[in-house]
């Protein structure tokens, strides 16, 4: 490497901290280190994601900013700033691929607590109050999965695999696709809407996603269904959302993703009849941290070899490009 790699980190460093080190000079930095430390660096490793560090820490010299920078998340939306998308020799990576499984788990559960209200029956314990009920049937419901990149083509298979009827959305219309069987594009958008009953967000927030479900689409959406949000929190106006839940249009949602995260204690959404709040975990698991270590070292590998990158995000789009389009 021409100089050294800075590892950005919030709390615990990474695992696997000695293997980094066999491979490069390595230099650790918290967010308040990171605009001393990372110019002249030739590459960073952000192990935390969700930060406007990156962006303020930035050289403004372009021969001092990093030639590669790695996220350990799916989603790059920090990165995208224009310095570092405008800029031909920055190569920006993610770890595509540890959340996938994760994510599609969670929403395979959120829409089992919506359909057979969990939160109500836990409400219920605890109050001591036994109160039989009838729940919704998941068979047979549709599911429209805004967003077909790899999180979300995992989605798609595992709710078709209990029996949901899925179809997904993206950039351009499909009929024959191998994981959504058909994926609709902006004409057909709302028809897919009026006619599913829950509508799973997993699109990368970027220039063209950002604010993408506003009013008009959640008008368009059918009575009584209900949103799923484990993309990013600005895909949704939050306010329009807390409109249409509270006037009973929607049945209810479950957000794992918020505009601004923690999400604030004044916020309505918290005690929203028909609402799952949850603290951005969709892809939480045992064993994340050792899956997104074991992708940057294949790439730090690669990186010292001289090969190709794994992962390279098209930083236009704010994706890794293949096929089919993600979103």
């Amino acid at each position: 490497m021409r100089d050294r790699l800075v590892v950005l980190y919030r709390g615990n460093p990474p695992p696997a901290t000695g293997l980094i080190e066999r491979l490069t000079d390595t230099v650790y930095a918290t967010e308040e280190e990171l605009p001393m430390l990372l110019p002249g660096a030739e590459a960073l490793l952000a192990w935390v994601t969700i930060t406007p560090a990156v962006r303020e820490s930035w050289p403004d010299d372009p021969q001092k900013a990093p030639r590669w920078v790695h996220a350990a998340a799916a989603g790059v939306d920090s990165f995208l700033f224009p310095a570092l998308v405008d800029d031909p020799g920055v190569t920006l990576t993610n770890s595509r691929g540890v959340y996938d499984r994760a994510a599609a788990e969670y929403v395979l559960g959120l829409i089992l607590a919506l359909a057979k209200d969990f939160p109500g029956t836990w409400e219920h314990q605890r109050r001591r109050e036994w109160r039989p009920r009838p729940c919704d049937t998941i068979t047979e419901r549709t599911v429209l999965v805004w967003g077909t990149g790899p999180i979300g083509r995992a989605i798609a298979g595992l709710l078709r695999a209990i029996g949901m009827r899925v179809s997904g959305a993206g950039r351009s219309a499909r009929t024959e696709h191998p994981d959504f069987g058909r994926v609709h594009g902006p004409a057909t958008l709302a028809s897919a809407l009026a006619e599913a009953d829950y509508v799973v967000l997993a699109a990368p927030l970027t220039k063209d996603t950002r604010g993408m479900v506003d009013a008009s689409v959640l008008a368009a959406m059918k009575p009584g269904a209900r949103l799923i949000n484990v993309g990013r929190g600005a895909l949704v106006d939050e306010k329009a959302l807390v409109g249409h839940l509270a006037d009973g249009r929607l049945a209810g949602a479950a957000l794992d993703v918020f505009d601004q995260e923690p999400l604030p204690v004044q916020s309505p959404l918290w005690d929203m009849p028909g609402v799952i709040v949850s603290p951005h975990t969709a892809g939480e698991t045992t064993g994340e941290r050792e899956a997104l270590m074991e992708v940057f070292l294949d790439n730090l590998t690669r990186h010292s070899e001289g090969r190709p990158l794994r992962n390279v995000v098209d930083k236009r789009r704010g994706y890794v490009v293949d096929e089919p389009h993600p979103g």
